[in-house]
């Protein structure tokens, strides 16, 4: 079969099985498959492919059509112009989560020390980290397999972080920083789960069936880590902190009083490109 054939079977299939995205889908599994980019495809859309890519790619267009996630089949996604690894022991990276980090560096100077809580992939810490100078970075998370990918991304981004496993800041109580023994951090970022209990079971099967639970669940009404962490991120803060949270899109009010009623000042709700509430931060008094 050609490129041409094989991109028509993956779309055909794929649209069959209710992807929506069926085209795009099929287009970057042919290319993982093929080890090809979207021009290749394109110019030598009639050059015949041999029969072991045909069967791999059969088989990983019958995996998407299962609802596995595409990067849990490609091994990785991109986010903030970076490659990161991803599996099913962390969420995956989304465009998202780039106005998190987008509005982080707008607060972040030189040799600041970042805490990442509910890290996963890392990909918020060494995003920051990468496109900064001289931070130390701390990432927690309470899985340690989301832990062992996040240390894998900072090994292949070239990166110096450290990785701790635990319960939001329980770690933080044994770990003394070389640099900064007295434990303070100028930034705290955190995506956590902020997704309320009952509403999980609805949600599409990539996310529902395929990205970790623990990552996903916010508790009743969606906000139990943002009360838990705004209840002990003040001790761990220098005076002026920043901390800044990626929210659901409908808890930008809630979340930000909650900030208020924790004391912290200067509290703002920033949207996404879509134009829904995304990001609220806060600095410490």
């Amino acid at each position: 079969m050609t490129y041409r054939e094989l991109y028509e079977y993956g779309k055909s299939r794929l649209s069959e099985a209710g992807i929506a995205e069926a085209g795009l889908d099929a287009r970057l599994l042919l290319e993982y498959v093929c080890h090809a980019d979207r021009n290749e495809l394109i110019l030598y859309a009639d050059r015949e492919r041999n029969s072991m890519e045909e069967q791999f790619y059969r088989m990983v267009i019958e995996k998407r059509a299962s609802r596995i996630p595409l990067q849990h089949i490609t091994g990785e996604q991109e986010f903030m112009g970076l490659s990161f690894q991803v599996n099913e022991h962390v969420l995956i990276p989304r465009q998202d989560t780039e106005i998190l980090v987008e509005e982080a560096m707008r607060h972040l100077g030189d040799g600041m020390r970042i805490l990442d809580l509910c890290t996963g992939s890392g990909c918020i810490l060494l995003s920051l980290l990468k496109y900064s100078n001289e931070c130390e970075g701390v990432g927690i998370d309470i899985s340690e397999e989301a832990l062992k990918t996040a240390r894998e991304n900072a090994e292949k981004l070239g990166l110096d972080a450290v990785f701790l496993a635990g319960d939001l800041f329980g770690p933080l109580a044994d770990f003394v920083s070389e640099r900064t023994p007295d434990r303070l951090f100028d930034m705290v970022v955190s995506n956590p789960p902020y997704i309320e209990t009952a509403v999980i079971d609805t949600l599409m099967p990539e996310v529902r069936d395929h990205e970790p639970f623990c990552a996903l669940d916010g508790g009743a009404d969606g906000l139990q880590f943002y009360r838990r962490i705004l209840a002990e991120a003040p001790a761990h803060m220098r005076r002026g902190a920043v901390l800044l949270f990626e929210i659901g899109c409908g808890q930008g009010e809630a979340v930000a009083r909650l900030m208020q009623e924790a004391g912290f000042v200067q509290v703002e709700v920033l949207q996404d490109y879509a134009g829904l509430d995304r990001v609220v931060c806060g600095s410490v008094r």
